[in-house]
């Protein structure tokens, strides 16, 4: 099942980049949860809870640029959930940038439940009992 997670939000990844809001959308739970495990983010560290709610966030997040991209170094399978070192980047009438964080998806019946965001990747592979 594990690996099977991992294939999941590789194709998570895929519906980001291809900018397919609607079929990213299908990889959520109607009460998904995005939580942020970092200070100084700029939409705050409340949660996000629901779907719907999740892909407003997405939504306005992608608003800032003319493209942008999820650029996954790394997958970790981590049996229900899977650690994801990542690169964003952004391009277009906002400013510029390339971002690394780690993002633990965790996963119940092939869909995505929890979604935590870290800066620090040693400190999102101890969220799920791993170490560098």
């Amino acid at each position: 099942m594990s690996q099977e997670n991992v294939e999941i939000v590789r194709r998570a990844y895929e519906a980001w980049n291809a900018a397919d809001m609607e079929a990213l959308r299908e990889f959520y739970e109607p009460s998904a949860i995005i939580v942020p495990r970092f200070e100084g983010w700029p939409e705050g560290t409340e949660p996000t809870i629901g779907r719907d709610a999740v892909i407003r966030l997405y939504e306005y997040a992608r608003q800032t640029w003319d493209a942008d991209s999820m650029e996954p170094i790394s997958f970790t399978d981590a049996g229900d959930s899977v650690v994801v070192r990542t690169i964003w980047r952004g391009l277009g009438h906002g400013p510029d940038f390339n971002m690394e964080w780690t993002i633990v998806f965790t996963l119940r019946t092939g869909k995505i439940f929890l979604l935590e965001q870290f800066w620090d990747h040693p400190e999102a592979l101890e969220a799920v009992g791993l170490s560098e």
